[in-house]
């Protein structure tokens, strides 16, 4: 069963990108049968015949008036003690109690279930959703979604684009603030498709894979795996930490 070791990369990720609205220059996913888009700049359009790539737009004015909330994934509500996060696993998803696994994180000192999910997003494979909780609180501090060929055998680098593409595209519709709000920013091993907060609480959409050297310096991305974190708290997780001065 694969490792849950998301929360203290995530820390990080959010430091990286805590920058207001950007894109990403020379840096793009790798689409079999079709010459990868180069990322655009704030306001470019991308080339006739093209798949788009991630621009800046932000929410419409008035987004502050009803910006986004994040309290959770579906019923999983941020706070809810195990029992009732596998009640609402069960009720979201039609499952059996039998098909949510656990496991624990010896480093972290917090516990995890998990559970694979068909057409999580419709048409996108099958997915591997992580319920982390904290190690102080015992409660839900994160939720995650992972596709990749581990989570489903048939995926591949396209679908794996397109289900990053199509939630990209839902979440610059739900209402974050623009000054919350990253797009197409490359990192270690990938590309956030998107990262938006709502006060400590985050949203992040991480396209992972490997990167080639192209023609004028382009750098493509070959995607492996997509990953999707609902965190109450990346600055700060409930995770175990030596106290200072032990060592």
């Amino acid at each position: 069963m694969r490792k849950i070791y998301l929360v203290p990369a995530l820390v990080g990720l959010l430091t990286f990108v805590a920058a207001g609205p950007v894109a990403a220059q020379g840096a793009v996913p790798k689409q079999k049968a079709a010459q990868a888009p180069k990322a655009a700049a704030a306001g470019a359009a991308p080339a006739a015949g093209a798949p788009a790539a991630a621009t800046t737009e932000a929410p419409s004015a008035g987004a502050d008036d009803k910006a986004k909330s994040i309290d959770g994934f579906r019923s999983a509500k941020f706070g809810m003690g195990e029992a009732d996060v596998r009640a609402a696993m069960i009720k979201d998803f039609n499952a059996k109690p039998d098909a949510i696994k656990a496991q624990d994180n010896a480093s972290e000192l917090t516990h995890s279930i998990l559970m694979s999910v068909p057409e999580l997003l419709p048409n996108g494979g099958t997915a591997e959703l992580s319920y982390v909780f904290g190690y102080k609180s015992k409660s839900l501090i994160q939720v995650g979604a992972v596709w990749s060929k581990g989570t489903d055998a048939a995926i591949t680098p396209e679908k794996l684009f397109s289900n990053a593409n199509i939630l990209r595209a839902h979440f610059m519709g739900e209402g974050f603030k623009p000054d919350s709000i990253a797009v197409n920013m490359p990192v270690a091993g990938g590309i956030v498709m998107f990262r938006g907060s709502a006060k400590d609480r985050s949203v992040i959409l991480l396209l992972q894979g490997t990167f080639e050297n192209k023609d004028n310096n382009q750098r493509v991305l070959t995607p492996t795996s997509l990953l999707l974190f609902y965190v109450a708290d990346a600055k700060s997780p409930d995770i175990f930490k030596l106290p200072p001065g032990q060592f």
